[in-house]
């Protein structure tokens, strides 16, 4: 046997393990470093693998593993797993409780609960004595499949729950609100306890995951939903745990040794016992004031780090809830409040090509029109002509279509059962539909690209670009193509030469004296921005704000950069081979040379207001910063922009080099 000692430590450290896991995975706020967590899993490991006779199947060691089923065995939920009613207008919330209330004894107290509609799985998890015993799918209410093994990949996903949650419990972590409910939870963790969740997958995760996938060219599915099914419903479990699932929790279908009457404590005591409840959550006197919170949700859906197609409007009273009874599978005391929609369907008509500012084509599809989350949408992005032949798209395919953020619209894939056969394959151009220079495509790229650098379409874009980041706002993207068209500018540069033209802006269609006073007023107000400003309005390939910003920093001016050699350019700490060879490639481009002679004799700033980090150390250097929440005086953007003119750097998550 081995001693206790070892057996004290080996429960120490997995309720050390679970407690860390917990602020990391469920709270986002952990409270130790990756490699003090990693210290402590080591060990863990290392005496399971000395005493295997200790290991438990609830050890933190036993999430990613186990071999694959041959099928996943039925599961009997204790209570049936009921769907909700849909509303669409705040009309059809009031008149379901019209019919509800009439049904509730006069002058009955009624508050509501509101919370997110989770677009993911459903899943019933059910603990024994604070034990994660099994898992199971929704299926059809009443069986659902046992999917534990999979489930248990889930790093939120508590294994064992603690038999004294104050620790947790006392972090702030129950949500917020009115009258704010006190049980004894420990009750939960000695019987049977059923808990209903949503397994999901982070909107923040989902895209680099796609991306992923692509590259190692396996399946893609079009949404975070299809994804995180097809991983949970893997016979193989080391499928699910190489996806980045997540879950959140919010009811209790069963729980023995206590009896939970109101909805908020359902939630209150679920976050108590380490399991992730969704934080856009409200207690609501009225119904009236539940309405007004969904709405301000679907307002700000994109707040959301998954996909959500409504809130919840839920009586609080869960007594009252038994007592409404069901319809059909609906119960009455609850109703989902739809989001409006931000998927439909169409047909694909045409695909234009636009060009970028560094000769990339795009291409755009044109749609019969159709109604989107209110808005007509005629065109959606199409990604790139690998996107397309991946999700085999053709021309008049009929196509689902979703707005991404609300805004822009892109392509899904087109809905294979109701093509005809006329539908036609879509093939990349071969020449550039601007210029007709023969496209080119590179071997570690699937861009295809326009290589005339005086293509007409690619130096509209770099004009817009250029007007975009030296932030010229009297001059708009309308005017941009009006001046164009009119032989007024022919690249960046032109831009500072219009004050000698000014007869000639006048006599264009719109322009009077006071618009030509303020479009002259703006190019000239836009000579005096920093050189790192003019740098990443330049438009070179992979030399963006933060780029520019590097290497303003480090030259110190223009005639230093264009003058650097690519070994140079490769030692500036952020700078890779790829990027140090576009802006070689620019700044020997003899055309590129002499528009930088031109922008000098505008009169632009071609040097950096402050000493290049050559010239001796800035009072930030080698100091690295992360900026998040809100700043009195700063915004995020200009509290980087700070740092970075001061020799820091700035990373996007905390790690040991974080000062």
């Amino acid at each position: 046997m081995a001693d206790p000692q070892i057996v004290e430590r080996i429960e120490h450290l997995r309720e050390q393990i679970r407690y860390h896991n917990y602020r990391y995975h469920v709270l986002d706020a952990p409270v130790i470093s990756d490699a003090e967590y990693d210290a402590l899993m080591n060990e863990l490991r290392w005496l399971e693998e000395m005493y295997p006779e200790l290991v438990t199947p609830d050890s933190p060691t036993q999430r990613v593993g186990g071999a694959p089923v041959e099928k996943f065995a039925k599961v009997r939920h204790p209570r049936p797993i009921l769907s909700l009613a849909n509303a669409y207008s705040a009309d059809e919330v009031r008149a379901w409780w019209e019919r509800i209330r009439k049904l509730i004894p006069p002058g009955t107290p009624v508050r509501f609960v509101v919370e997110p509609k989770i677009d993911g799985l459903t899943v019933v998890l059910t603990y024994e004595n604070g034990r994660f015993v099994q898992g199971a799918t929704r299926g059809d209410g009443e069986i659902g499949e046992d999917i534990t093994t999979n489930l248990k990949t889930i790093k939120s996903l508590p294994l064992r729950l603690p038999a004294d949650s104050s620790q947790w419990s006392a972090v702030g972590d129950r949500p917020e609100g009115k009258d704010q409910p006190i049980a004894d939870y420990r009750l939960l963790v000695t019987g049977r306890l059923v808990v209903r969740g949503e397994a999901y997958i982070p909107l923040s995760k989902f895209e680099a995951f796609k991306k992923k996938m692509a590259e190692a060219g396996e399946r893609i599915y079009a949404n975070p939903r299809n994804t995180a099914a097809g991983a949970l419903r893997q016979l193989d479990p080391r499928i699910a745990a190489s996806r980045p699932l997540d879950l959140l929790c919010y009811s209790i279908v069963e729980a023995e040794g206590l009896e939970i009457t109101r909805q908020w404590e359902v939630l209150a005591a679920l976050r108590a016992l380490g399991f992730p409840v969704a934080r856009q959550v409200a207690l609501c006197d009225s119904l009236e004031e539940a309405i007004a919170e969904a709405e301000k949700w679907a307002r700000e859906r994109n707040r959301f780090n998954f996909e959500a197609d409504g809130m919840v409007i839920k009586i609080d009273d869960l007594r009252l809830q038994e007592r409404l009874g069901v319809v059909g599978k609906d119960p009455r005391g609850a109703i989902a409040y739809k989001f409006p929609a931000r998927e439909a369907t169409t047909r694909l008509v045409e695909v234009e090509v636009n060009v970028g500012r560094t000769g990339i084509l795009n291409p755009v599809a044109v749609l019969e029109p159709v109604e989107l989350g209110g808005v007509i949408i005629r065109h959606a992005t199409l990604h790139n002509y690998d996107d397309i032949a991946r999700k085999d798209i053709r021309l008049g395919d009929v196509v689902q279509i979703k707005r991404s953020g609300d805004v822009i619209p892109y392509v899904v894939g087109p809905v294979v059962d109701l093509r005809t056969g006329e539908e036609r394959p879509i093939e990349p151009p071969a020449t550039c539909p601007f210029c007709g220079t023969p496209t080119v495509r590179r071997a570690d790229q699937v861009a295809v690209y326009c290589p005339n650098e005086d293509c007409s379409g690619r130096v509209v874009r770099q004009v817009d670009w250029f007007v975009g980041v030296m932030d010229i706002v009297t001059l708009g993207g309308e005017t941009v193509d009006l001046l164009m068209r009119a032989g007024l500018i022919h690249d960046i540069a032109d831009i500072y030469s219009l004050k000698d033209r000014r007869e000639e802006l006048l006599a264009l269609e719109g322009f009077a004296d006071k618009k030509v006073e303020n479009l002259l007023a703006g190019i000239e107000a836009s000579k005096k921005q920093p050189l790192e400003r003019l740098l990443a309005a330049l438009g070179i390939r992979h030399v963006g704000a933060t780029v520019a910003t590097l290497l303003a920093q480090h030259f110190g001016s223009l005639d230093a950069l264009m003058a650097a050699s690519a070994e140079e350019l490769e030692g500036i700490e952020g700078i890779g081979p790829e990027t140090a060879e576009a802006v070689r490639q620019w700044f020997g481009n003899p055309r590129n040379r002499q528009l930088i002679e031109k922008l000098l004799a505008a009169g632009l700033r071609l040097t950096a207001d402050r000493p290049s980090a050559r010239a001796g150390a800035l009072p930030l250097a080698g100091k690295t910063f992360v900026v998040t929440g809100t700043l009195p005086s700063f915004s995020r953007e200009e509290a980087e922009a700070f740092i970075q003119a001061h020799g820091g750097k700035v990373s996007g998550s905390v790690s040991k080099k974080t000062d």
